[in-house]
């Protein structure tokens, strides 16, 4: 579908340039985005040969393996499943032709050179990024708290029902509100959709 029409549109070359919002529909990515369940494209990083795409659930890469060649490999890591975390920015000197921006989803790195007039627009990913990256390290956080609390509270509820008869009866309750109360928990710090971030911070 992106072929070299297209690209020449885009300008593209060996380094990223990001893509505008009126021209997703050029992009293969956008083929791969999950529009029905909500999915929605905030930033896209194109070069000759890859395509970045981050959307409010994931990132979605298309890995080409040359400029030349049509066969891509198509991976997606979703940001509740691979944690961002390390993410950093290296501005351009006077006679670099790129910026790049490195970050890491779970045990993944990731390292993308882009066009230095790109710079503002890479600057407002950054910062959705490192956002993100905060939200799920204190949810990560919170939540080990919060099953540390859970499993004191049962504990100390399990000893006092040995004393108090009917130990099946008031075990099943026990069991059936630990399980609520751990899936609203981890409803609460267990992030999927990370809009909200971007549209906080990207302004393309």
């Amino acid at each position: 579908m992106f072929g070299k029409v297209a690209a020449d549109i885009l300008g593209l070359s060996d380094l990223g340039s990001v893509i505008k919002p009126e021209n997703y529909d050029k992009v293969d990515s956008d083929d791969y985005v999950m529009h029905e369940d909500g999915e929605k494209i905030f930033f896209l990083i194109k070069s000759k040969s890859d395509e970045y795409c981050f959307t409010n659930q994931s990132l979605i890469h298309l890995d080409g393996t040359s400029a030349m060649s049509k066969k891509r490999t198509l991976r997606r890591y979703s940001y509740s499943s691979y944690h961002i975390s390390d993410v950093s920015l290296e501005t351009a000197g006077t006679i670099d032709l790129d910026v790049e921006i490195k970050f890491t989803l779970g045990s993944i790195s990731y390292s993308i050179d882009v066009h230095k007039k790109h710079l503002e627009e890479i600057k407002d990913l950054y910062k959705a990024l490192v956002k993100i990256a905060e939200i799920s390290r204190e949810n990560e956080v919170a939540l080990a708290h919060a099953k540390e609390s859970l499993d004191t509270a049962s504990g100390v509820l399990s000893q006092i029902a040995k004393y108090q008869g009917n130990i099946a009866e008031q075990f099943k309750e026990l069991n059936q509100a630990t399980f609520s109360w751990l899936t609203d928990t981890r409803k609460q710090y267990h992030v999927k959709d990370f809009g909200f971030v971007f549209e906080r911070y990207i302004n393309n």
